[in-house]
């Protein structure tokens, strides 16, 4: 968790740039659909240029918009599980089981064995 935690100012910084490519990507499907004429920007590029900088970590983006992530984790008994952060939340607070989710978040006070 501390990693996670350390990590959070360049993390942070990739996923507002993912949020912003979001925002260019959908503004240019819109423009295309009203004027036929193209964006020379690659919104969508710069996104997946994101989610590959976090992954080569082995960070999720699991969701762009709300700027959710998921730091890759291992119990004392070897079971894997997620680390969960929110873009605007100070530090890493939550985790869950894979299977479980988003729903599943629980406290990291509550980490487990």
């Amino acid at each position: 968790m501390e990693e996670a935690n350390a990590a959070l100012g360049r993390v942070a910084a990739i996923v507002e740039q993912a949020q912003a490519a979001l925002v260019a990507s959908r503004a240019a499907v819109t423009r295309v659909r009203s004027n036929g004429h193209k964006n020379p920007a690659d919104p969508e590029g710069l996104l997946r240029q994101a989610v590959e900088e976090l992954a080569a970590d082995g960070i999720v983006l699991r969701d762009a918009e709300r700027g959710l992530v998921d730091f890759p984790a291992r119990s004392p008994s070897g079971r894997d599980y997620w680390l969960c952060w929110l873009v605007g939340e100070p530090e890493v607070a939550w985790w869950h089981w894979p299977e479980a989710g988003f729903a599943g978040r629980r406290p990291v006070e509550e980490l487990p064995d």
